[in-house]
C-alpha cells in the first residue's frame, strides 16, 4: 500500500513557494489516491494536472498500480486546516460546536487558537412588537469547533 506520508512530501514539494496548501491525502487499501489541494486565492484545473503529473512521475505503476485523483476540496466540505480559516475570512460560515450547538455568521478574523465570527440573529425584545436584529461578535475557540463550513448562497 502507498503510505500516504509519501504522498504528502511529494505534493509539499510540489506547492512549495505558491499560495497553495495541503488540505488532505486520502490513500484507500486498493490504493485510490485521492489529493486535496486548495489556495488562498483559489486552485486552477492546470494547477491539479501540475501536481498529479508530479505525483505520477514519482510513483511506480510497475510496482505498484493506483488510482489518482487531485482536486479541491470543494466549498461545501467541512474545513480540515488552518489555511482554510484565513481563506474564507468575510464569508458567511456555519459551525457547529463539540456540544452540538450550531452558529452561523460572517469570519471576521483568524487567531493563533480562535475565530471571530460576527453572528446576526432576530430577537424579540420586550416592549416591541417585531423582533429586532441584533449582531454579536463572538470569539470561538478553535479547540470547540467540531465542523465549519461555508454556507453557499445564491443572494
Amino acid at each position: 500500500m502507498i503510505k500516504p506520508d509519501f504522498i504528502k512530501k511529494i505534493v509539499l514539494g510540489k506547492i512549495e513557494g505558491t499560495d497553495l496548501f495541503l488540505v488532505d491525502i486520502k490513500v484507500s487499501t486498493s490504493n485510490k489516491i485521492d489529493v486535496y489541494i486548495d489556495g488562498i486565492n483559489g486552485i486552477q484545473i492546470k494547477q491539479c494536472v501540475a501536481i498529479n503529473r508530479e505525483i505520477e512521475g514519482v510513483l511506480d505503476r510497475e510496482q505498484e498500480d493506483f488510482e489518482l485523483q487531485v482536486s479541491s476540496p470543494g466549498i461545501d466540505t467541512p474545513f480540515v486546516v488552518m489555511e482554510q480559516y484565513h481563506k474564507n475570512i468575510g464569508r458567511h460560515l456555519k459551525i457547529q460546536l463539540n456540544d452540538n450547538t450550531e452558529l452561523e455568521g460572517k469570519l471576521l478574523s483568524v487567531g493563533e487558537d480562535e475565530i471571530q465570527l460576527e453572528e446576526a440573529k432576530k430577537v424579540k425584545i420586550e416592549g416591541k412588537k417585531k423582533k429586532q436584529l441584533i449582531i454579536e461578535n463572538k470569539n470561538i475557540s478553535l479547540n470547540n469547533i467540531h465542523s465549519a463550513k461555508v454556507v453557499i448562497s445564491f443572494k
